[in-house]
């Protein structure tokens, strides 16, 4: 069953194949035999999802049942769920317990979805390689077979690669400047971050809350919109969610791609880009002009720019955000503190790991006096600039594709001492937060037996032309169907 995926395991528990309770189990073992190669779950929730399960059993018994009751999932452990730890991949909040469900959260839960626990992550989503987790990092199962351990990507890498790994169909996951799509092309899965605003993010423990987004991660374009038919919505708890009707993103999935106009930023295939990366993914982009799409070259002028302002914006808004972890509330607090400055200090210097307090004093110089015209208003209006290329670009094309990554998964610890190369492989992906449209990532070939990822990126609240086109893609090729060997 672990081989199937949410919308075949919700057709066999309404046929009665199986029971939710017999799914879970089969889960819940697996991640017990397997998730040890892997270190992709922070907490394993089986006493309460298999109370969930049964609950959801008795639910489809009384035939009344959504497309999620009984569908076991697991979520990033970043959004905060009611009685189950949610760490933030970080020993400042190793042993915070939320009293209250974060909007996807509830949503999920409603719905009758067993959560089989949370998924490992970079801390506080602060990375690209998920190996900045206090809870250790966490292996791509496609490089098991390796000499050395690869990345699975990240923040979002333990969602990645519990899904690859089919220890859960799905998982929910975020993206700030590429969690979602690098993690899921990495590890050869299909991962969508939504138009800033379209998910909640009440619920979620912020980095940089102008950029990051909830979003999917399974391994089908199908999955990834049924995920996001339960996700996406107004909620009047978070004042950034847009107030915009919720089509149903699986009813255009089979729409034919005949005339669909795409976009080729000549800036994302540049020297940066491997040419084994390049040769998959202009493959992948004539499958499209075999469906009926037209291909044209497009300009994204500003593109180069997105790095350099990212890494400004983002650490600016994280100086803020984290300025909350003061050892009083909640969280972690050191021991003995002598006064009120010792608690703060040796709390954050205890709590926060290496790269979280790099972003912090990196955010907070930036937002200083006499630096803040300097670095965060430029960076802002670099920001605007990158946003209004893509409207421009929207003008031509109905969508754009790319590569996700310059290179595919890499050697654990080969980019660790060096930060600034390990934030360049985000350099195709940051630019869609800066400007707030949807992006996906689909899986489009191997390098080297390694899995390689096509970038899609719509215009806003678009998500539905996207799927559709992953979809169409996924319906004439088995990229997203391989198992990590």
């Amino acid at each position: 069953m672990y081989n199937k995926s949410v919308a075949e395991l919700s057709r066999d528990l309404e046929s009665g194949n199986v029971s939710s309770v017999e799914l879970t189990r089969d889960f819940l073992d697996r991640i017990k035999s397997e998730d040890t190669k892997y270190n992709s779950f922070i907490t394993v929730s089986e006493e309460q999802a298999l109370a969930d399960a049964k609950a959801a059993d008795e639910q489809r018994a009384t035939g009344n049942a959504t497309v999620w009751t009984g569908v076991p999932f697991a979520h990033k452990d970043l959004f905060c769920t009611e009685g189950v730890a949610t760490t933030a991949g970080s020993k400042m909040l190793a042993n915070f317990v939320p009293p209250y469900d974060g909007t996807v959260t509830a949503n999920f839960r409603q719905a009758g979805a067993v959560c089989l626990g949370k998924t490992n992550m970079d801390e506080f989503a602060m990375g690209s390689s998920n190996e900045s987790s206090f809870f250790g990092a966490v292996t791509n199962p496609w490089g098991l077979s390796n000499d050395q351990k690869r990345v699975p990507g990240g923040s979002s890498g333990g969602s990645a690669a519990a899904v690859a790994a089919r220890l859960v169909p799905a998982a929910t996951a975020t993206d700030t400047g590429g969690s979602i799509r690098q993690p899921a092309a990495l590890c050869g899965i299909t991962g969508l971050k939504p138009t800033y605003g379209r998910v909640s993010r009440y619920g979620i423990i912020s980095f940089a809350s102008s950029l990051e987004q909830g979003g999917t991660m399974a391994r089908t374009a199908e999955d990834n919109a049924l995920m996001l038919n339960i996700m996406a919505g107004f909620d009047p708890k978070d004042s950034t969610c847009v107030d915009r009707a919720v089509p149903d993103y699986t009813a255009t999935l089979n729409e034919p791609l005949k005339g669909l106009k795409i976009g080729l930023p000549k800036e994302y295939f540049s020297d940066q880009l491997s040419p084994a990366m390049e040769e998959q993914v202009r493959n992948a982009v004539k499958e499209y002009e075999a469906l009926g799409a037209t291909v044209k070259e497009v300009s994204l002028p500003n593109a180069r720019l997105a790095v350099a302002a990212y890494y400004v914006i983002a650490p600016a808004e994280a100086s803020a955000n984290l300025a909350r972890y003061d050892g009083v509330r909640f969280g972690y607090r050191c021991e003995n503190p002598k006064d009120l400055d010792d608690l703060y200090t040796r709390t954050r210097a205890e709590g926060f790991g290496p790269e979280v307090k790099r972003r912090i004093l990196v955010g907070t110089y930036a937002l200083s006096a006499g630096y803040y015209d300097a670095y965060f208003l430029k960076a802002q209006k670099v920001r605007r600039l990158i946003q209004q290329d893509f409207i421009n670009a929207f003008k031509e094309v109905d969508v754009l594709m790319s590569p996700v990554s310059p290179s595919p998964a890499f050697v654990q610890g080969e980019k660790s001492s060096d930060p600034v190369n390990m934030y360049l492989e985000d350099i195709f992906t940051i630019a869609a937060n800066l400007a707030g449209v949807p992006a996906m990532s689909v899986p489009a070939g191997f390098v080297d037996g390694l899995p390689v990822g096509l970038q899609i990126i719509g215009d806003y609240f678009d998500e539905a032309r996207l799927l559709n086109a992953a979809h169409q893609f996924q319906q004439v090729t088995d990229w997203h169907q391989a198992l990590p060997r």
